[in-house]
């Protein structure tokens, strides 16, 4: 079922509708959509290099009101589905302590979900579901996607379909490891 979607939503970035696409597909990847937007960018920008920026723009700016959405999922339904699960299984005192943990750090929960291939859309829900911040949520979201959006869109417009696989097969794990040498630095500067 994954390939099949994966294949149709390939196959929307050479219809003419492509951009249209690309706004649907990075608005609902940030709340429910298991495909990233990448798979739609990357040929729409090797087939039309001096679109890059404006795709990667769309792409950040849908990707980031699909975030709101999935915040408000969090927000709206965990009342209703979240909380009665806990209580469910005695977890609500250790949910508190969690969510007080994670509002600490929130904001660089989002900035790592945003650029790195971690699910996004649970970060979204997530940070809904124990009240982050809104305009902290956003401000971190608009930041971590236009980092990872626009910097596909840079280097496809400066090597083109050569540097495709790296983006495809590497740029996740090189986000992955810049993070975590981020994170290392602020824990030895902090320990040490």
């Amino acid at each position: 079922m994954i390939r099949a979607l994966y294949d149709w939503t390939l196959g929307l970035a050479q219809s003419r509708h492509a951009i249209w696409a690309l706004a649907f597909v990075a608005f609902v990847e940030s709340s429910v959509f298991p495909i990233p937007p990448d798979i739609l960018m990357i040929p729409m920008i090797i087939a039309a290099p001096r679109r890059a920026f404006w795709i990667a723009f769309v792409a950040t700016v849908c990707s980031v009101a699909g975030g709101a959405f999935g915040y408000f999922i969090g927000a709206a339904f965990f009342d209703s589905i979240g909380q009665p699960v806990l209580e469910f299984y005695g977890k609500t005192e250790s949910f508190a302590g969690f969510e007080a943990r994670y509002n600490e750090y929130g904001a660089w929960a989002v900035l790592i979900a945003g650029v790195t291939p971690f699910p996004y859309k649970v970060i979204t829900i997530l940070s809904g579901a124990t009240g982050l911040s809104l305009p902290v949520f956003m401000i971190a979201s608009l930041i971590a996607r236009a980092l990872r959006f626009f910097l596909i869109a840079a280097l496809l417009y400066k090597f083109g379909a050569p540097i495709r696989d790296f983006i495809e097969r590497k740029l996740g794990l090189m986000f992955t490891l810049a993070i975590a040498l981020l994170i290392a630095g602020f824990i030895a500067v902090r320990y040490l």
